[in-house]
C-alpha cells in the first residue's frame, strides 16, 4: 500500500484549512474509489467528486497539499491521484528548466 511521502509538519495551523472543506461530513467514497472501480463507474465517482470541489472554498489549498504531500489515492483538490502526478511532474520540470535558465543567464 502506497503512502504519502511529503506529509507536512503536524501543526494545528497547517492542517484548520480542513475545517472549511465542503467535503467534510461527506461520505468519503465519493472521493476514494473502492477496490476494483473501473471504467464509466469511476469516472462518474470522480466527476462527482469534482463538482463538489469547483464550489469549495478550500480548493487551492486543498489541491497544494495534495500535490506537496504527494497523495496517492482519491480527489483532492478538484484533482484524482493520476492528474496530481501529471502536475506534479510538469511543475518539477519547469522548476529545472527554470533552474537551468538562471545558470545561463548567472
Amino acid at each position: 500500500m502506497s503512502k504519502p511521502v511529503r506529509l507536512p509538519e503536524p501543526v494545528t495551523t497547517t492542517w484548520e484549512w480542513q475545517m472549511h472543506g465542503l467535503c467534510r461530513g461527506m461520505d468519503s467514497a465519493v472521493f476514494f474509489h473502492p477496490e476494483g472501480e473501473r471504467g464509466h463507474k469511476r469516472a462518474a465517482r470522480e466527476e462527482q467528486a469534482k463538482r463538489v470541489c469547483a464550489q469549495c472554498p478550500v480548493l487551492q489549498r486543498c489541491r497544494e497539499y495534495a500535490v506537496t504531500a504527494g497523495e496517492p489515492y482519491g480527489v483532492w483538490g478538484g484533482m484524482s491521484a493520476p492528474e496530481r502526478m501529471v502536475a506534479e511532474s510538469v511543475t518539477e520540470r519547469m522548476l529545472a528548466e527554470s533552474i537551468q535558465d538562471n545558470r545561463a543567464i548567472g
